[in-house]
């Protein structure tokens, strides 16, 4: 475990970077945005896109490793009933609300606390939402702990509390290239989810929950995401709240795991990533990374039949996902 200073944002608030080390695996952390700002693995290839300098994602519309909230993924119109009272959220995408607004928790300075022990070293992030905040109502405490253990799984602990009832929905937003370079055209992709959400035409689901059998969403037994098309939210088979596999991903000798106890995975090939320079000087571009956000479902609160985001007075949002990346071999 080690930290060092990261930069600057334009009005001179530090950002600092810490890095973490375990089980043959290294992730960096920012307290910009909680970033996942890097992943490697024992061979020392960096599997997360990002940037050299934090200039670089101050520029970035795309998320990179960020975490998101209040609310990840769309708010239809940016409005929903809570507790019969009308709710209006920041509109920053088009007509609709986007992964918590014009100012989400990525574009926050979080505070950090380091830790190390002997089952594992990490990063507490700690970040207050006030009342209003994008339009949310209540105040949010939250906190996001990245921690890394000796087998070399990275765990990400997400914690909520509210003053009021109030939606919550946290993911974080790391594009994954496997290869370490070039495009995801040829990484393998499963996921243990029996169903997804349908979307149109603002990717928004129409709130239908459907199967996957006989269609190019059966990702259940593995599938090469050449040519894109996945932005969607898919259904995590087993009972929400229970820790159980979701994903993996398979490419140039490497294997990334995914296990989380949310609802759903947001599988996005990443057609959208606009041309940028990347890390090293790599050069981005549509398919550079594909994300796997694992989260509540996407406008959860017009929906419901949709697992609920309602946070009441007092309770507390808990969720864990975990990353393990190992050979493929």
């Amino acid at each position: 475990m080690s930290s060092r200073p990261f930069g600057e944002l334009p009005g001179g608030r530090a950002v600092d970077r810490f890095d973490l080390e375990a089980g043959g695996v290294r992730a960096s952390v920012l307290t910009y945005g909680g970033i996942l700002a890097s992943l490697r693995g024992p061979d020392g290839v960096d599997v997360a896109l990002g940037f050299d300098r934090l200039a670089g994602w101050l520029d970035d519309p795309q998320y990179f490793g960020v975490l998101v909230g209040r609310y990840a993924n769309r708010i239809r119109g940016g409005r929903f009933t809570l507790d019969g009272q009308p709710v209006e959220v920041t509109r920053n995408r088009g007509d609709h609300h986007l992964h918590g607004g014009a100012e989400g928790f990525d574009k926050a300075v979080w505070a950090a606390e380091s830790f190390s022990g002997a089952a594992a070293v990490g990063v507490r992030l700690r970040h207050h939402s006030p009342d209003g905040d994008e339009g949310f109502p209540g105040a949010l405490d939250v906190e996001v702990t990245y921690s890394l253990d000796r087998a070399g799984t990275l765990t990400i602990d997400y914690s909520a509390a509210a003053t009021a009832p109030t939606v919550v929905n946290l993911t974080n937003h790391v594009y994954l290239n496997l290869a370490g370079g070039g495009t995801v055209a040829g990484h393998e992709v499963t996921l243990a989810a029996s169903s997804y959400l349908p979307v149109d035409g603002d990717t928004l689901p129409t709130g239908e929950i459907a199967g996957v059998a006989g269609t190019r969403m059966d990702l259940r037994a593995g599938a090469r995401v050449g040519g894109g098309g996945y932005d969607h939210c898919f259904v995590v088979d087993g009972t929400p709240g229970e820790l159980r596999r979701c994903a993996a991903v398979t490419a140039a000798g490497r294997r990334l795991e995914v296990a989380t106890t949310q609802p759903g995975v947001q599988f996005y090939s990443g057609d959208g990533i606009r041309e940028r320079t990347g890390r090293g000087g790599q050069q981005y571009g549509p398919g550079s990374g594909l994300c796997l956000e694992t989260q509540h479902f996407p406008d959860s609160p017009n929906h419901s039949h949709f697992p609920s985001t309602r946070l009441a007075a007092g309770a507390r949002f808990h969720e864990i996902t975990e990353l393990r990346l190992t050979s493929a071999t």
